[in-house]
Parts: C-alpha cells; sequence; structure tokens
C-alpha cells in the first residue's frame, strides 16, 4: 500500500515523460524536498526519475521556473518543491514566520526593520534577482556585511532578509541561476492571478489538507508520520486528523507489528505486486522518515553526509536500491563528471537480499548512468555486494 500510495505501480511512460507525468507523481506525492549536493545529482530530481525512469531533467525546471508555474519553492518538508494550488495552504505557516522561522531571521525582522524593508523594495523594483547581487546594492546601508559568529552559513544581514521575507512569503524563488543560487522576486510577477487570488486557508482548513495529502501519499501510516510530511507544528494536529477519520477519509487500523496505531486512507490500494527495480535518494519521500522505513522494510537507513569519513559505514551519499517491494541493498554513488562514470565507493546487500540483486543493481547502475550522462559505470570499490555487483557489471553496456 505504501509503495502504491507513492506511484511505484504506476506504468512508465511508454515514451518521453512528459508534463502529464510529472503532475501525475506530485499528485500522488503532494511535494519533493530539495537538496543543493550535488555529488550525484540534486535530490529533487532524483524522485521523478525513481518513478518515472530516465527524463529530461528540464521537464521539473519548466514546471518549477517557468510561467506560469506548475510547482513553486516554500518550506514543507525542508525546503520543497509544492503544487501551486497549495500556495493558499502555506499561509498559515507564512503567518507563524514569528513562532516557526529560525532565530537569525527573527532577529533581523526585529532589529533591522529599514534593512528588510528596502530589500523588499529593491526586489520589487528590480527583480529576479539573486542574494549577491541584492548585497551588492545595499553596501550603502552596510546590509551585505556578513556576520562574524556564522551564524546561517554567515549569511549576510541582506541575505537573511531575503529569507525572512521568503518565509513570509512576500518574495519567492523565480527561478535559480547555473551556481543553484535562488533568483528573488515578488509574488505577483511569479504566479498566476488564478493562484494569487485564491483566498488563504484558515489555519485548521490548511492542517486538514496538509493531513489529507500526505494520507493520500503515504497510505498507510502513524500520526508522526501524518505530521512529520509537511512538518506541521503539535498544535491543531489532532484535530485535523479527527476531523479525517470521522469524515471516513482516514480509517484507522492496526498494523502487524507496529507498537503505533495506523491510519489508512480510504483510497489507498492494496496491489497485486509490485515490480519496481530502482534507486532511492537519501531525501526521497518514501524513506523521510526513518522510523518508518524500518517498520515497512526492515531497513535502518541514516546519511552520513555529516559524518567524519573514518566513522562511514557506508559511505557519503548512499541510495537505497528498491526491488520488487523490497530495499534490498544500498550503494554509495558518485558522477564523475569530468571522466564519464559512475563511481561506486561502495556497495552493501541487506541480509535477506534475494540471488537476483546483484544483476537488477547493475542494469539500474547503467540506466541511472544513462540519465546522467555518463559513459560508464566503475567497479565497486568495497561492500559485501562488490564482487557479485563487479561480474553482473561486467557484460552489461549503458
Amino acid at each position: 500500500m505504501a509503495l502504491a500510495a507513492q506511484g511505484f505501480t504506476d506504468p512508465l511512460p511508454s515514451g518521453a515523460p512528459t508534463m502529464r507525468h510529472l503532475r501525475r507523481v506530485f499528485d500522488r506525492l503532494g511535494l519533493i524536498q530539495i537538496d543543493s549536493v550535488n555529488v550525484l545529482q540534486r535530490a529533487h530530481y532524483l524522485p521523478l526519475y525513481s518513478r518515472l525512469g530516465p527524463y529530461p531533467t528540464a521537464l521539473l525546471d519548466r514546471a518549477a521556473y517557468r510561467r506560469p508555474p506548475v510547482l513553486f519553492e516554500y518550506w514543507g518538508h525542508e525546503a520543497s518543491l509544492l503544487p501551486v494550488d497549495l500556495w493558499p495552504m502555506m499561509k498559515w505557516r507564512m503567518a507563524r514566520a514569528q513562532d516557526e522561522a529560525w532565530g537569525g531571521m527573527r532577529r533581523i525582522a526585529r532589529d533591522q526593520k529599514e534593512l528588510v524593508a528596502w530589500v523588499l523594495d529593491h526586489v520589487r523594483a528590480a527583480g529576479p534577482l539573486t542574494a549577491a547581487e541584492v548585497e551588492l546594492a545595499a553596501q550603502h546601508l552596510d546590509g551585505g556585511r556578513r556576520r562574524s559568529d556564522n551564524w546561517g552559513w554567515n549569511w549576510s544581514n541582506v541575505k537573511a532578509s531575503l529569507e525572512w521575507l521568503f518565509w513570509t512569503g512576500d518574495v519567492m524563488a523565480a527561478r535559480r541561476n547555473g551556481a543553484f543560487a535562488r533568483e528573488y522576486d515578488v509574488p505577483e510577477r511569479v504566479l498566476p492571478p488564478a493562484v494569487l487570488s485564491l483566498p488563504a486557508a484558515t489555519p485548521s482548513e490548511a492542517r486538514r489538507e496538509l493531513v489529507r495529502r500526505a494520507a493520500v501519499a503515504l497510505g498507510i501510516a502513524a500520526e508522526a508520520e501524518l505530521r512529520d510530511y509537511f512538518r506541521l507544528p503539535v498544535s491543531g494536529f489532532r484535530e485535523a486528523v479527527d476531523s479525517l477519520v470521522s469524515e471516513g477519509e482516514l480509517i484507522p487500523v492496526a498494523v502487524q507489528g507496529w507498537k503505533q496505531r495506523g491510519y489508512r486512507h480510504r483510497d489507498a490500494k492494496l496491489p497485486r505486486r509490485v515490480m519496481a527495480a530502482t534507486l532511492l535518494s537519501p531525501f526521497d519521500p518514501l524513506i523521510w522518515e526513518r522510523g518508518r522505513t524500518e517498520r515497512l522494510f526492515d531497513f535502518r537507513y541514516r546519511i552520513e553526509i555529516y559524518v567524519p569519513a573514518p566513522k562511514r559505514v557506508h559511505g557519503y551519499y548512499v541510495l537505497p536500491f528498491l526491488l520488487g517491494d523490497r530495499l534490498v541493498a544500498r550503494v554509495d554513488l558518485k558522477a564523475d563528471r569530468p571522466a564519464g562514470v559512475l563511481r561506486v565507493p561502495g556497495a552493501f546487500a541487506e541480509p535477506d537480499a534475494p540471488p537476483e540483486t546483484a544483476s537488477a543493481l547493475a542494469a539500474e547502475l547503467y540506466r541511472l548512468a544513462g540519465w546522467l550522462g555518463l559513459s560508464t559505470v566503475a567497479r565497486p570499490d568495497r561492500g559485501d555486494l562488490a564482487r557479485p555487483l563487479t561480474a553482473a557489471l561486467g557484460p552489461l553496456t549503458p
């Protein structure tokens, strides 16, 4: 049910994926998380690959950053891309900036009101602009000066002002430049008028709709996962769940092996089988909530990007491998673009991985390499799956 809800039983496109396929994925997932790490591929491109196969990344760029956009950037599950129809549902979070925004943003809003107002006026007059461009224009205000305490990745006061205005919804990301920096503009120049004219949802309406979309995306979940999907506050969450239960949209269930009560969305389907064979981003919505990943798949997963290299167990950027309805292996990957090679620093099988794991993973690595524009796949450096995977990679071609 969880895999079907996440789109892993949907048929792959018969030809090149189109905007219709992208919309189908977002109808299921509700949002995808943005992450800037580019050792393999930026994280927001990977969930579509996992569900559609190789697709042109320009499709996602066009949906998010070409007028009129289908998606917009905001704080959903961390920094995220969300369908534009959720803009009114995010107004409650924008209104709660004083409670939810990071401390440095709140400090700027409190202590640098004139600078924040100037930044908004400047973006309104000259946007879209990067933070660096606004900093340059703000030098006469001393707003571009970097802080010395390293708060917020050593953000300047201008950058903190922009991020505050982004949180409050006064500016948004019009597009990303080649360095993946946001170019900020005001919503009235980015969003379609039909979206801007929609009335803001009340906090209770927004919480209810976001819990509903989380339930659709998860299929079956415990309370903590329903709340985590859109990072909802505790306040008002229980009322949203109770409302959906009373209307029959959420069905309380017991799940064998779960201590927590489960909730199944009424439209969640139990597929006859799942025939997936794909790698998952560390930031894929299927595995966001690590406790749920363990309960569903008996798969303990941690991101080790911030772990010192000698202490890493599996590697720097490790992707789980979904085969059928099980997570059967994990691989540490790196795109060596100058050499045209997909590097495999590590490959590890789960204890009950089926015999076909190595051959299926080899085929998937070549598929991934082709999508990334890489000409070949290197033999894995280490791991208990390295030897069988090396043998499986041998006869294959990209």
